[in-house]
Parts: C-alpha cells; structure tokens; sequence
C-alpha cells in the first residue's frame, strides 16, 4: 500500500464530492448544494484561502484535508487552520489520516507558519487517538454563533 499526498486537482471533483458527502453524513449535518459547490471553487480560486490536500491509496483518492491560513494577533506569521479532514472507511487505519495531518506540518514549516490547528467533536473517538498522538488538547472550549 503506497500513500501519496498532493495539492488537489480539477479532475478529482466527482470523487471529492463522494468523500464529502460521507463526511457530511458521518457529522450528521446537511450542507446546501451551492455551499459544497462553493467551496469545490475556492479551492482552485487563487483569491481564496482555502486549498486542498488528496491522500491516494494506491492511486485511487481515499481522503482529503481542507485548510486555511489566516493572520493572528498572538503570532508574527500566519495560522494554519485545518478545517476538514477525512478518510474514507475503507482506509481508515492505514495511516492516511496521519499521512494527511504530517503533510500539513510540513507544509506549515516550509512557508514558515506560526501554528497548525483543528477542532474535533468530542465523540469522535477514532480521529482524536490520532490527533491526540500529536497534541494534548489546549483546553479551550469552542463557542459559535451562526447567522
């Protein structure tokens, strides 16, 4: 099994768009069409923030990561805040998660970024055994107010 990580590409929207929706229903939430296309856009738009990252198993995608990076008032650089993450149930296990979460560091310390960051529900306990093997949680608490 060979794990490759790239920067996503026009071509790989169909499979993307299986992975997400798995994602979608794994977190039980429903997204509207126009913001799941929106974001396929903003992906490959150079204004936008957002990019993309592909795990492939073998040549064929099997997860993603979906991160920002923004500027902070507690740092000199830029954050890097990985907003999705996701591997598909036949890969879970084989360290494509981790192969996601390591390509991101690396990223982060070549362009020189401050910090690398995400957020997770607290029952899910699969992706927090990785996440935890990186970091402790911080202990800050998440408070949203939607609009």
């Amino acid at each position: 099994m060979t794990v490759t990580i790239r920067d996503a590409r026009p071509e790989d929207e169909a499979r993307w768009r299986q992975l997400w929706a798995a994602y979608l229903a794994f977190y039980e939430v429903t997204v509207d069409a126009d913001i799941t296309d929106s974001t396929w856009r903003r992906v490959f738009d150079p204004a936008s923030a957002i990019s993309m990252r592909i795990a492939e198993v073998d040549g064929r995608m099997m997860g993603f990561a979906l991160y920002l990076t923004h500027e902070g008032t507690w740092i000199r650089s830029r954050d890097c805040y990985l907003e999705d993450l996701f591997v598909d149930a036949d890969a879970r296990g084989m360290g494509v998660g981790r192969a996601l979460i390591d390509d991101l560091i690396a990223i982060c310390k070549a362009k020189g970024w401050s910090r690398l960051y995400w957020h997770t529900s607290e029952e899910n306990k699969t992706a927090r055994a990785l996440y935890d093997s990186y970091v402790e949680s911080d202990g800050h608490i998440r408070y949203r107010i939607s609009f």
